[in-house]
C-alpha cells in the first residue's frame, strides 16, 4: 500500500505504525513534516514541506490560529502535488488535524480518502481553561477558544473518518463529529515496556548506583508546567521528605510549556516554585534529570516507587499508559481523562488536584507500606494489555478502519 503520513512533528502519535509497517516491508510510505532534520526511519522516504504563510506576531488574535493553519494546510498540499505529479500517489493519507494540514488535501488529491487524528476540541468549561483558580482566563477566553476551533470544525469536512484515542477526548468534540469517529489509541508496546527488577540508575552525585532498594519517587513530564501539575507535585514535597527522609525524588521534563500560559519567572515554573519553596525542601534529595533519552526515561520508570501522573483534565498523556506498562505503582489526579486509564484502588490511586496534603499523604502511605500497594502495578499492567496493547489491540483496529477506506484494492495484511 501506498501512504502519505502528515505530521508537523514527525512521527508525532505515528510512532508505532510508522515503525511496524516499515518493518513488514512491501509498503511505500512516505512522511511529510515540518521537522528538520527529521528521524531516519528504514523504509521510509520522509519529505519536508514549509509553511505558506506564518502571521505576524502582532496579528489579529481571533483569526491568528486560523491564518497560520491555512498556511500550513496549503503549504502541505502543494507537497503532496509535487509529489504525485512526481509519481507518489497514495492510497490513503494518515495525519494529524490540529494544525491545518489537512484542509486542502482533497483539493490536490480529491480522491484519495483521509483518515485524520483528532486530538482535542477546545472547551470554555470542562477542560484546562478555568480548572485551576491560581491561573484564571481572561475574558477573551470563551471567543479565542471557539476562534480555535475553525481548524477542528473544518477539518470535520476534510476528512473521511478521524480517530481520537479516548472516550475522554471525543467527549470533547460536538455530538455530531462522532459518527466520522472511531476511538483508539495509538497504541503502547507493552512488550517493550515491561517491569525491570535488576534496573539500576547512575546520577553523578550519588556514589553508588540507584536501585529498586532504594525509595524512589518520580514525576514526568514534557515540560514543567501547570496544565500538568507541576506545581502540585512541588507543594506535596516538604510533607513527603518530612515523613520519609530515604526517599528521593527523579524528575523528567523541559522547563518551558507545552500547554497554557508559561510561568513569568525567568527561572520557569521551576524557578517559581524553587523561590515559593525555598528551604522547605532538601534540595540534595530532589533530582532534575531534564528532558532524558527515552531507555533512560524507561530506567527512571522502572525504578520507581511511587511514580506521579498529574494533570488537568486535558488529553492523556503517553507517559501514563507507559508507566502503567512498567508495572509503575501510579498516583493520579482525579480528573475525567485519568479516570478513564486508572481505577482508584484497583490499577491505581486518584487524589484532588488541588490538595498538595492529600497528594503527599497518598505516596507517603505508599511509600511506608509497598507491600499494601503491590497489587497496583501488576494490576495496572495488564490493564494497559489489555485495553491498550499497540499489536494485539490497537494495531488491528486502526488496520481494519485503513483497509475499509482504501479504493484501489491495495490492503494492509497483519501477520
Amino acid at each position: 500500500m501506498k501512504i502519505l503520513f502528515v505530521h508537523q512533528n514527525m512521527p508525532g502519535q505515528y510512532r508505532e505504525m510508522l515503525q511496524w509497517l516499515a518493518e513488514q516491508g512491501g509498503h511505500e510510505l512516505v512522511f511529510l513534516t515540518q521537522r528538520d532534520p527529521a528521524p531516519k526511519i528504514k523504509g521510509v522516504r520522509t519529505v519536508q514541506y514549509h509553511p505558506h504563510h506564518r502571521p505576524a506576531k502582532d496579528a489579529y488574535g481571533l483569526s491568528k490560529v486560523w491564518e497560520e493553519a491555512t498556511g500550513y494546510g496549503f503549504g502541505a498540499a502543494q507537497a503532496a502535488a509535487k509529489l504525485a505529479k512526481g509519481g507518489f500517489k497514495p492510497d490513503i493519507i494518515l495525519g494529524h488535524t490540529g494544525w491545518g494540514e489537512l484542509l486542502f488535501m482533497k483539493d490536490v488529491l480529491p480522491d484519495v480518502p483521509v483518515l485524520g487524528f483528532f486530538e482535542y476540541y477546545y472547551l470554555n468549561t470542562g477542560g484546562p481553561v478555568g480548572f485551576d483558580p491560581e491561573d484564571p482566563p481572561s475574558a477573551h477566553s470563551p471567543f479565542l477558544l471557539r476562534a480555535r476551533n475553525a481548524v477542528p470544525n473544518a477539518n470535520y469536512e476534510a476528512v473521511d473518518l478521524g480517530v481520537v484515542p479516548t472516550q475522554w477526548q471525543q467527549d470533547s468534540f460536538p455530538a455530531h463529529f462522532h459518527e466520522k469517529f472511531y476511538c483508539c489509541h495509538d497504541g503502547i508496546r507493552t512488550d517493550l515496556l515491561t517491569p525491570d527488577p535488576d534496573v539500576e540508575i547512575s546520577l553523578g552525585r550519588l556514589e553508588k548506583p540507584l536501585t529498586r532498594q532504594d525509595e524512589i519517587v518520580t514525576f514526568m513530564a514534557r515540560n514543567l508546567e501547570r496544565t500538568r501539575g507541576f506545581h502540585v507535585f512541588m507543594r506535596a514535597l516538604p510533607q513527603i521528605q518530612a515523613a520519609r527522609p530515604e526517599a528521593r525524588v527523579l524528575i523528567i521534563g523541559g522547563n518551558g510549556a507545552s500547554y497554557g500560559k508559561a510561568s513569568t519567572h525567568p527561572g520557569g515554573l521551576r524557578g517559581e516554585m524553587e523561590e515559593e519553596l525555598g528551604d522547605r525542601v532538601d534540595w540534595s534529595r530532589v533530582h532534575f534529570l531534564g528532558k532524558v533519552p527515552y531507555d533512560q526515561y524507561q530506567k527512571v520508570i522502572q525504578i520507581s516507587r511511587c511514580h506521579m501522573y498529574l494533570t488537568m483534565p486535558f488529553v492523556l498523556s503517553w507517559s501514563c499508559l507507559e508507566a502503567m506498562s512498567m508495572g509503575a505503582t501510579m498516583v493520579g489526579t482525579d480528573v475525567g481523562p485519568v479516570r478513564e486509564a486508572i481505577r482508584h484502588g484497583e490499577t491505581g490511586l486518584l487524589v484532588d488536584f488541588f490538595n498538595p496534603d492529600a497528594l503527599a499523604d497518598q505516596v507517603v502511605e505508599v511509600l511506608a507500606n509497598p507491600e499494601s500497594y503491590a497489587h497496583l502495578g501488576p494490576n495496572a499492567r495488564a490493564h494497559v494489555v489489555e485495553n491498550y496493547d499497540f499489536l494485539t489491540r490497537c494495531l488491528p483496529e486502526h488496520i481494519a478502519r485503513i483497509n475499509s477506506l482504501v479504493t484501489t484494492g491495495a490492503k494492509i495484511n497483519l501477520p
